[in-house]
């Protein structure tokens, strides 16, 4: 799964060397994914009133699904 978030984030920004992903699972059925990217390319990943972030939120979901979890994306 962390997989497919680094190439989502890769995909949106210029700086492509500072996408970091760290993954916290705090319970077997969550996983909580962070999402490091350079300052500049913050609002790359965000989009125009989140809605690049939310996207990249259901995809994440839906990854998450099909091995019977649930996740959250957090950007920091």
């Amino acid at each position: 799964m962390q997989e497919v978030l680094i190439a989502i984030a890769r995909g949106l920004v210029d700086d492509k060397d500072a996408v970091q992903v760290t993954v916290d699972e705090t319970n077997p059925r969550e996983v909580v994914f962070h999402l490091n990217v350079a300052e500049d390319d913050k609002g790359r990943v965000i989009g125009q009133k989140g809605s690049k972030a939310r996207a990249i939120r259901t995809v994440m979901s839906a990854v998450a699904a099909k091995q019977g979890k649930r996740a959250r994306v957090e950007i920091d």
